[in-house]
């Protein structure tokens, strides 16, 4: 991170920098295939990993899952990452990259490829770089939610190191690192939601609320708040049950709505 913030600093009002500077620009305003265009004409890590996240963001928004877009972005990630190891944000857009890809291939398939351990491996780089960094920080804790949803908790440990407890922590970190960073918000809420949305409901909403009330730093980050209102409205709407659930089937939407936000087929 001192080998961030050096760099920021050395490049202050040079060219690179307001190359750099104009791609994410590009990228907050929505503009994701001139961003992902213009970031690998770059030829930077810097311009690949802005369009890595184009990508990823461009993927995310369309009406169905799309392999082939999550690809793209893995390959931006790895030129990133092949331009220089110290980027955090290439290790970062990898991790998330890969992840996205296991739940349209399937748990097999990801662990035969070593999905998993990559995209662990991946994240340890960007922390090492940016032990801050809150998408980092709070992919990591989606990762370990993850892994012991889909593997159990004895199999998430003894296999990968993943445990429940550990994801919370990270998420915690996460928020204290950027209390006002619609993404992380929203990403913590749907990790959450999809590992146990009974049992942490009430941080569930709370996770939502916040990114729908932090402002926004880009398109996304708009258009993920309005998925946030969708899921913290119907859920809210089996609050008066005694039970915690309703009778009209919101619960079914809530589930199937996640499903689709976090990027299942």
């Amino acid at each position: 991170m001192k080998r961030a913030a050096l760099a920021a600093l050395l490049l202050c009002g040079s060219p690179a920098n307001a190359a750099t500077d104009s791609l994410h620009a590009l990228y907050a305003k929505g503009a994701y295939d001139a961003a992902m265009q213009a970031g690998a004409a770059a030829g930077s890590a810097e311009g690949y990993a802005v369009a890595a996240r184009a990508a990823l963001a461009d993927a995310a928004l369309r009406p169905a899952p799309c392999l082939d877009c999550l690809k793209r972005a893995e390959n931006f990630a790895r030129r990133a990452i092949a331009a220089d190891p110290g980027l955090a944000d290439g290790h970062v857009w990898l991790a998330a990259a890969l992840g996205y890809e296991s739940r349209l291939t399937g748990l097999i398939r990801a662990k035969l490829r070593g999905a998993p351990g990559e995209a662990k491996a991946a994240l340890d780089a960007a922390l090492k770089d940016d032990p801050a960094n809150p998408y980092a920080l709070a992919a990591m804790g989606g990762w370990n939610m993850e892994i012991v949803h889909v593997g159990g908790a004895y199999l998430a440990d003894h296999l990968y190191g993943a445990s429940e407890a550990a994801g919370i922590a990270l998420f915690d970190r996460a928020v204290q690192a950027a209390p006002h960073n619609v993404a992380v918000h929203y990403q913590i809420a749907l990790s959450l939601a999809g590992f146990d949305p009974a049992g942490y409901r009430a941080r569930v909403i709370r996770e939502l609320d916040a990114a729908i009330a932090a402002p926004a730093a880009s398109a996304y980050e708009r258009d993920m708040q309005g998925r946030a209102a969708e899921l913290a409205a119907l859920l809210r709407r089996g609050d008066g049950q005694s039970d915690g659930r309703n009778d009209s089937g919101d619960d079914d939407k809530f589930a199937a709505l996640l499903h689709r936000y976090q990027g299942y087929p």
